[in-house]
């Protein structure tokens, strides 16, 4: 028994620890968006399915006596293979830079996959599939005893391996050292299940004993789709409601980890045997939680966005204890255990494919987080109609058709934002332009929103529409730059990382240079005039260009080529939301602007953000590369239009931060510390950060 527990716990540990680490990883390489976890959770769904696909084929198809032959052979064809990766690459399962992908305007999805699947695509197959197959070998040395506490031990294992990560491995280790201990932890799990294979094929000969009244009962086709819309239900409101919160709420690094922890913890507690399982007592619990959430909805504007995730996850937490108290109810006996998994598994990769890949051809919003709400009710109401308890072809069919009729209703009567003039849903988010009012009585205009970070305002009066707004007004810190740089009659070459709605441009003078670095290409549509709701690169005067990548592959790739930019100001203006792609403020990123920036060039960083204090992060830069910092902070007020925010100015040359204008606005470095631990690709700490 306990060397099946060791196996189960410590193949779910390193199954849940391995998706935030090359998480972290990849992020960089594919501009850091919030999506690249939820586009993995689909990834990792599918090889978990494929998982469970393995074990039903091994146990249902293979002689008992060979089992364990056939598994310890592709066993160790996985060691070898983490092995000869780690001869090539930093770690066993961190890809080396030759790797990197190319953008470019396309989706990122089909490179995202291929990198998963080399990298750790192997491994993962084999600690999806260790799950059903050790407490299907246990059922079969141990037909007396219940295999749900080691599906429970499972989730345990799963829960802890999430939770260390952030507090433990993520802190204290380089990623390539989090690598190379996660693969020592591979090779000890793959001794435990050698040992093991070696004792089910000592089984030959004897023959499995199952409670006679259980074995007769095999799964129908409609328990089979029960099963399968059971499991996808809580997959959908997972992935749904990690999007809704960090995009639409706030992008707090590791947020996402929440969600998938209340998801998991749902499956500790209804499959521990334990008395967890009580519809009545879910029912009123989540129709109250549903009209938290109602509240939530219609009062988001001004409410914390603590108060908002509290609520979101609680409803998620209380419809996955609703579907997943379902599935122990309907879980089969140990005959069909494989089968049962396998189903789940398909209803939770099904659920990610509608998330990412259907979702966003169909819904200009995340309405998906509705659709799992609303077959939650009905999940609901179908459980608590008795006389449908012993009928799963009703309740299958009810659900199935709730599913559809809920798309239905969503694409005709909700796909859509009341506020909105333009809605453009991509990998990276949900871009909106909305009608926007003066509060100085300057008249209306146009607002661009991504996610809920305001992203530029554009005047439609014809006087006011090349006058910079929001954050980048002239008295903002990087607007005093642009008015105030020695150069600025000379023709400046300007570098900008994030376009928003480009009004950097409309600081743009006859002989300037503006080159701007953006990912999304929805944004470059909208800023370029699709629409007709903005004009700053239009209009403007400079020279101006858009470099449609990641803005650190771009400018990695135009130094190979032999072309740094001589920037006489570069501006860093991907930190004003709170998503930090952090591959843009480690050490190796810097030393890449530098190799751009002009000698006596400045770099500006715009660090405005709720939750998040970039401060210490860039004064320890500013220190590793002897760059003289300073802070403008500038608080607006209600009579304005302008946004309040705090842009980092850096320069080798401590002259160049010597103008007047800068020195009159700027904020005491007091309380700035510079003795936080160097950021680098292998290593950065959003918890010692957050405000």
């Amino acid at each position: 028994m306990i060397i099946f527990a060791l196996s189960i716990f410590l193949s779910a540990f390193l199954l849940f620890q391995i998706q935030p680490m090359i998480g972290k990883f990849l992020l960089p390489w594919f501009g850091g968006s919030p999506t690249v976890w939820s586009t993995a959770m689909l990834f990792f769904q599918a090889l978990l399915t494929g998982g469970y696909a393995y074990a039903y084929w091994l146990i249902g198809r293979i002689r008992a006596d060979r089992q364990g032959k056939v598994h310890a052979a592709l066993l160790g064809v996985t060691a070898l293979f983490v092995l000869a990766l780690g001869l090539f690459w930093p770690s066993p399962i961190t890809p080396s830079a030759a790797w990197k992908p190319d953008i470019g305007a396309g989706t990122p999805i089909p490179q995202l996959f291929l990198l998963l699947t080399v990298s750790v695509g192997l491994p993962y197959f084999m600690l999806a599939s260790n799950g059903p197959l050790m407490q299907a070998w246990f059922s079969r040395l141990f037909p007396t005893q219940s295999y749900a506490r080691l599906y429970a031990l499972s989730n345990i294992g799963s829960l802890l391996g999430l939770l260390v990560y952030p507090i433990l491995t993520e802190p204290w280790l380089t990623l390539r050292a989090q690598g190379w201990s996660w693969a020592i932890g591979f090779a000890l799990f793959a001794l435990l299940v050698g040992w093991i294979t070696l004792r089910v094929g000592h089984t030959r000969g004897v023959k499995t004993h199952f409670p006679k009244s259980a074995a007769t009962i095999k799964p129908t086709l409609s328990m089979l789709g029960l099963w399968i819309i059971l499991g996808a239900t809580p997959s959908i409101f997972l992935l749904s409601v990690t999007n809704q919160i960090t995009q639409e709420v706030a992008v707090i690094p590791f947020l996402w980890i929440l969600p998938l922890a209340l998801y998991l913890l749902s499956f500790i507690l209804t499959f521990s045997d334990g008395p967890w399982v009580q519809r009545r007592l879910y029912a009123l619990l989540f129709a109250l939680a549903s009209v938290a959430m109602l509240w939530v909805l219609g009062n988001a504007g001004d409410l914390s966005f603590g108060v908002q995730i509290a609520v979101y996850c609680l409803l998620l937490f209380l419809a996955c204890m609703i579907a997943h108290g379902e599935l122990y109810l309907l879980r089969p006996s140990a005959r069909y255990l494989t089968s049962f998994y396998l189903m789940v598994s398909v209803g939770g990769a099904l659920g990610g494919i509608f998330v990412n890949l259907v979702a966003p051809r169909i819904f200009t919003g995340y309405w998906e987080f509705h659709l799992a709400w609303l077959l939650t009710i009905v999940i609901l109401i179908v459980s608590l109609l008795p006389r449908w308890e012993s009928r799963p072809q009703v309740r299958a069919g009810v659900l199935w058709m709730a599913f559809f009729l809920a798309i239905a209703w969503i694409v005709q009567g909700m796909n859509g934002y009341s506020d909105a003039l333009l809605v453009q849903r991509n990998f990276y988010g949900i871009l909106r332009v909305k009608e926007w009012s003066s509060s100085t009585g300057l008249g209306d205009g146009y607002s661009m929103v991504h996610g809920a970070t305001v992203h530029g305002i554009q005047y439609l009066k014809p006087d006011l529409r090349s006058q910079p707004t929001t954050y980048y007004v002239q008295d903002s810190g990087v607007g005093l730059v642009l008015l105030n740089h020695p150069r600025r009659d000379q023709g400046l070459r300007v570098g900008v990382l994030g376009l928003g709605a480009g009004t950097l441009a409309s600081y743009g003078q006859s002989g300037d240079v503006y080159r701007f670095y953006e990912i999304n290409p929805s944004v470059v549509d909208v800023a370029e005039g699709q629409g007709g709701y903005f004009s700053f690169l239009e209009d403007s005067l400079a020279d101006v260009t858009v470099v449609t990548d990641d803005a650190r592959l771009a400018l990695e790739r135009e130094l190979a080529e032999g072309q740094p930019q001589h920037f006489d100001v570069l501006v860093l203006d991907t930190f004003n939301s709170d998503s930090i792609p952090v591959h843009l403020v480690t050490k190796e990123a810097f030393a890449i602007y530098l190799q751009h920036l002009a000698p006596d060039g400045i770099l500006a960083a715009h660090i405005s953000n709720r939750s998040l204090d970039l401060r210490p992060v860039l004064s320890r830069l500013a220190q590793e590369y002897g760059l003289t910092m300073l802070v403008i902070d500038r608080t607006s007020s209600m009579d304005e239009d302008a946004f309040s925010s705090i842009w980092v100015l850096l320069a080798r040359d401590p002259a160049s931060l010597q103008i007047p204008a800068l020195q009159a606005k700027s904020a005491p470095l007091d309380g700035v510390s510079a003795s936080l631990r160097l950021w680098t690709d292998d290593y950065s700490n959003f918890f010692q950060i957050l405000k």
